[in-house]
């Protein structure tokens, strides 16, 4: 009786440990996501910020005439 209460107790704490990784898991790919899309975010601004500023030399050497 009291191996199988054992057992019973070792299966739960290792389903317990499992669920506790997969809950670490998921809020680290989720973690990973968010810092992908403010990195593409950014990249865009950036991208925005630069255009503006080669149509603004543009603009001030006559370029864009």
């Amino acid at each position: 009786m009291e191996s199988i209460k054992q057992s019973y107790q070792q299966g739960k704490a290792r389903s317990e440990a499992q669920q506790t990784t997969e809950n670490m898991m998921d809020k680290a790919s989720n973690a990973a996501q968010s810092a992908k899309e403010g990195m593409q975010e950014a990249g865009q601004q950036m991208q925005a910020k630069a255009q503006g500023v080669a149509d603004a030399v543009k603009d001030a050497t006559g370029m864009n005439k």
